[in-house]
């Protein structure tokens, strides 16, 4: 057992880096005033001195500083406890087969693509190829600032409507993925976890084949016997980085089971428990017979599914956040 001190230290770490974060706040929304100012004054000098190249010049810092103050805005609506934390994400392939696992590798290759252009890094660490094309499922860390923030919105049922790929017939079939986002916890969090509770496993990681099979058991699989989950991480490059980046991903699932579990004796309480179904999806993606992209919660409509499934989800995160923030979410 931890002594007294320890959880007051830990408590006031916590308390130090939120007045950091406000501080890092404040500073910045003082900077961006102090700039808006100083590009006024020098838009009204450029038109009246009729310097036509100062002017071009200044509409185009006018324009970089409004995608600041957008991206402030949006930092403003982080006020989750853990918004700030790196992500783990995982993929798992639902309702409709070969199909379904197809869909769970688009999946991961939007997410991936975001990342590399809005995230300091992405991390793939682990992947279970599908029977035929696809993939069942993969889970992968997301490293930059506000990655759980801004991904926690995906957390849900994902629904493709298409002409099937792996279909003779050329028949339109309907495929489920489910996206679940969790916060990479900091320190101060702790989650305790008994090592009789837990078996490790480890065995040989996939390869592509001839110089790059790996020939030690570097992956790892690790059962939280109490409850029954199991997570495994192969992608690193030894046994031990695999085992904590496994120990990870079973604190974090660990974690979010509990939220879950407090979250629906809340929903009891008040009466108004409902069961997630599996169909229940957040967003529809639609290929056939027209190409359309619709988040069920916020109402966003976009038309351009290919680049959406490019990677260009960012106007899903912000509403998001902005309709989350306004309490206008529908079920």
């Amino acid at each position: 057992m931890q002594p007294a001190f320890w959880d007051d230290n830990r408590e006031a770490q916590k308390i130090l880096r939120r007045i950091s974060e406000l501080k890092e706040t404040e500073d910045t929304h003082r900077r961006l005033l102090k700039e808006a100012d100083d590009l006024k004054n020098l838009l009204i000098l450029a038109q009246r001195e009729g310097e036509e190249e100062l002017f071009a010049e200044a509409v185009l810092e006018l324009n970089r500083l409004k995608q600041e103050f957008e991206e402030f805005e949006l930092h403003i609506l982080f006020t989750g406890e853990y918004d700030r934390s790196n992500a783990i994400v995982s993929l798992h392939a639902g309702a409709g087969g070969t199909d379904a696992q197809d869909w769970a590798e688009m999946l991961l290759r939007m997410y991936s693509r975001w990342a590399e252009d809005n995230m300091d890094s992405y991390e793939l660490w682990d992947l279970i190829p599908g029977d035929e094309a696809g993939i069942k499922s993969a889970t992968f860390y997301v490293k930059g600032r506000f990655a759980y923030g801004k991904l926690k919105g995906e957390h849900g049922v994902h629904r493709l409507v298409r002409v099937s790929p792996f279909d003779a017939s050329g028949r339109r079939h309907t495929s489920f993925a489910q996206v679940v986002v969790m916060p990479e916890l900091p320190e101060e969090v702790e989650v305790n976890l008994n090592p009789e509770d837990l078996r490790i496993d480890t065995f040989r990681s996939g390869g592509a084949g001839g110089q790059h099979v790996n020939k030690t058991d570097s992956a790892v699989r690790i059962t939280h016997l109490p409850t029954g989950i199991v997570v495994q991480c192969q992608n690193e490059r030894s046994q031990h980085a695999n085992r904590q980046a496994a120990l990870k991903i079973l604190k974090a699932r660990l974690f979010e089971l509990k939220r879950q579990e407090q979250a629906e004796n809340m929903q009891k309480i008040r009466g108004e428990h409902k069961d997630i179904a599996w169909g229940s999806q957040i967003r529809s993606y639609v290929l056939n017979p027209f190409s359309l992209v619709k988040d069920h919660r916020t109402g966003v409509e976009v038309g351009n599914v290919e680049a959406v499934l490019n990677g260009d989800i960012n106007q899903f995160i912000s509403a998001y956040l902005h309709t989350q923030a306004g309490g206008r979410l529908k079920n």
